[in-house]
């Protein structure tokens, strides 16, 4: 007897697969299954020999990396019978059908696909892409197949187009409003303006050369995933330990979703009242003095900054930091009285700047300090991404400071990022962190939600970034 294989959407995913719009976005937190739903999307034409489907992410490696689309797309075609062209990177299905996944990096990639007629346009992520990407797409979803062409995409919550494009949909605070969630509207573009209406109708009568689209936004959050809450509960965790400006895009509200309009900004990065101030701290771990190094003498000398800090039972422990506007001079014999200080069991940690000039300042200052453990480390990031795992940590209680004279000069300069003039300080303290951690940063640190639907499972790589 042949196996009977059941491919089964969840509630909101079917919600989202169901609707009747030109242009359906999906999404608004992590790990509500997004990629999943795109995956299975185009299997309701798969007997049509004559349909076709692309599904775009923004690079390459977004589709080839392990657990990628690619991977997850191979857990699920062959299952009905579909054949993989690695090269191409398309499935080819017995009827003729094919679905094919492709990139689009640069702006002008959009130009590979003028003559293209493509009846399903899919984006996964789709707040990657710019909107000049998107609507050139748009254009090229047309159909001689006998499906009606449409698009639809997956998405978290950015600021940027994609948040202005469903403000319908997102409130002032910047949560999705549940009532509209699936509720169709309707769109024409002209010279690159928006115009809605309930109304196609009334569109049209408005501007009568253009055709009406209809667009909807469904919300999706990882609470409507049970699935995934069953079988990895310690997804929820990864997205809870987020920093807090993460933590509020990409889990957000429970029924809302994510935040469309945060940004980062003072008191939202890093909050003075996440840091408690102790007496004395545990023995052991680690002890380690970060540097950020004024990078060139001025008339008003730029600020050289240095966090002491230790992690002790996963808990980071800033012993001292210190800030001053000191020309490179006097930045040295001030590194190496502190060094004489801290003892030769500190390790002394350096932002290396990039260029010949960074590896001889390195080179300079590591000669320096014969008999240290001493090195640059070449910086991974933008600095707000370098301070994430930091804020992180700070936001659930897990970075005390050791009470100094310096602790409400160095809790006003954190909590005031990224606002203030100067991001010394915060260089200095996500630095050593990052050093008492291992030395990298952890830029991305769930990178893939597994999800499962009667046996069958894919990766949401919803939290890549670009």
């Amino acid at each position: 007897m042949a196996e009977t294989i059941l491919i089964k959407p969840q509630p909101r995913q079917e919600t989202f697969l169901a609707s009747p719009a030109d242009i359906a976005i999906y999404g608004g937190a992590a790990g509500g299954g997004k990629t999943w739903s795109l995956l299975l999307e185009p299997l309701r034409h798969m007997n049509n020999k004559d349909f076709g489907a692309v599904i775009f992410r923004r690079t390459i490696p977004e589709i080839t990396n392990e657990g990628a689309l690619w991977d997850e797309a191979a857990k699920i075609y062959p299952l009905l019978d579909g054949k993989p062209n690695e090269n191409e990177k398309q499935y080819n299905f017995p009827q003729g059908s094919r679905v094919s996944f492709a990139h689009m990096q640069y702006e002008k990639d959009k130009y590979s696909w003028k003559s293209a007629q493509i009846p399903l346009i899919e984006f996964d992520q789709l707040e990657t892409f710019t909107a000049s990407q998107f609507f050139y797409m748009v254009s090229r979803n047309r159909s001689m197949c006998g499906v009606k062409p449409y698009i639809r995409a997956s998405a978290n919550p950015e600021p940027g187009w994609l948040a202005d494009f469903l403000d319908w949909w997102i409130g002032d605070d910047g949560y999705a409003i549940l009532e509209r969630s699936g509720k169709i509207r309707w769109m024409v573009r002209e010279n690159d303006i928006n115009y809605w209406s309930d109304s196609p109708e009334e569109l049209q009568a408005e501007h009568p050369t253009s055709t009406p689209k209809s667009v909807t936004f469904i919300l999706s959050t990882i609470y409507d995933n049970q699935i995934l809450l069953e079988t990895d509960p310690g997804y929820l965790a990864n997205l809870q330990a987020l920093d807090n400006v993460e933590r509020q895009r990409l889990l957000g509200d429970g029924k809302r979703g994510g935040n469309w309009k945060i940004k980062p900004a003072a008191g939202k990065v890093f909050n003075k009242a996440w840091f408690e101030i102790v007496d004395a701290v545990p023995a052991g771990g680690k002890v380690i003095r970060f540097w950020d190094l004024a990078a060139t003498e001025k008339k008003t000398a730029d600020f050289t900054a240095s966090c002491k800090g230790k992690l002790v039972n996963g808990i980071f422990y800033v012993l001292e930091a210190t800030n001053e506007q000191i020309d490179p001079a006097r930045t040295d014999a001030t590194m190496h009285n502190l060094a004489a200080q801290d003892g030769k069991e500190c390790a002394i940690r350096w932002e290396q700047e990039g260029g010949a000039s960074g590896k001889r300042d390195t080179y300079h200052i590591t000669t320096s300090f014969q008999g240290y453990d001493a090195r640059g480390v070449p910086p991974q990031g933008d600095k707000i991404t370098r301070a994430k795992p930091l804020a992180a940590q700070a936001y659930v209680g897990n970075v005390k400071l050791l009470r100094g004279a310096w602790n409400e000069r160095w809790l006003n300069h954190m909590h005031g990022q990224p606002d203030i003039d100067h991001d010394d300080e915060m260089d200095a303290a996500s630095g050593c962190y990052n050093e008492a951690v291992g030395g990298k940063v952890s830029i991305n640190p769930t990178a893939s939600v597994t999800t499962y639907t009667r046996g069958l499972s894919t990766k949401d790589q919803d939290l890549d970034r670009r």
